[in-house]
């Protein structure tokens, strides 16, 4: 999670609701990446794998309740907070939302300083695990609160971009980082920066990492970027 920018996926049908919500977002301090349809949102939920999802359960052809299942069901976005948005304010209905995955379930017509709270409530859930929380990946050990990172039980010296570079590499072991969303997740999209200042930060964290000896667990992916382990 990007702490100066968290980035929302908003997934609406309406145009209208969907101009308002993204105005709203953008001047509360969010990265927005918007959807019309289901498919649009899986995909860009996939590629972009944002820090929360604002989701309408009356979507066209995809509903947002299958939208939801499938978020919930994939290794790469499950852990995204979703908040389903609805004007069916039966309780089975709220219910059957809950149950499919959605972490919060708001009625329409909703009070837009309610939803916002609501998403910040989500956001720290998520941001204490990766703020708070240790992160192990083999002998790694990287402590959000303490910004303290030991190999083998050594600590590591990281300057703060190779700490940030770290912590996301750890949160998901295995996947692959374009250097595009790399850049975005820790420098901020805002931040005009080369990707080559990617390879030279993550060098650095190599460096680093293999101070007091071991291999290097950082995986270079010719042409796209680089993945833990």
């Amino acid at each position: 999670m990007n702490a100066a920018q968290p980035t929302v996926l908003l997934i609406e049908d309406e145009a209208a609701q969907r101009e308002v919500l993204c105005y709203n977002l953008a001047a509360e301090g969010y990265r927005v990446l918007q959807a019309a349809s289901g498919d649009e949102g899986l995909l860009l939920a996939r590629e972009n794998v944002p820090d929360a999802i604002i989701l309408d359960w009356m979507l066209p052809v995809m509903s947002g309740i299958e939208v939801c299942r499938q978020i919930k069901s994939n290794a790469d976005t499950k852990d995204i907070p979703v908040i389903m948005l609805s004007a069916r304010s039966e309780e089975m209905d709220k219910v059957r939302g809950l149950e499919t995955g959605a972490d919060d379930y708001v009625v329409k017509p909703y009070s837009l300083k309610e939803l916002m709270a609501r998403l910040r409530a989500q956001l720290r859930r998520t941001r204490a695990a990766a703020v708070g929380a240790q992160l192990v990946f083999e002998d790694i050990t990287l402590d959000g609160e303490t910004h303290k990172v030991t190999r083998a039980g050594a600590e590591i010296k990281l300057g703060p971009t190779e700490f940030r570079l770290l912590s996301h590499f750890m949160e998901k072991p295995g996947r692959v980082w374009p250097r595009e969303q790399l850049l975005d997740r820790v420098w901020g999209r805002d931040v005009f920066v080369d990707t080559r200042t990617v390879d030279v930060h993550v060098g650095r964290l190599r460096k680093a990492l293999c101070v007091h000896g071991g291999a290097d667990p950082v995986r270079t992916v010719r042409g796209t970027g680089y993945a833990l382990g």
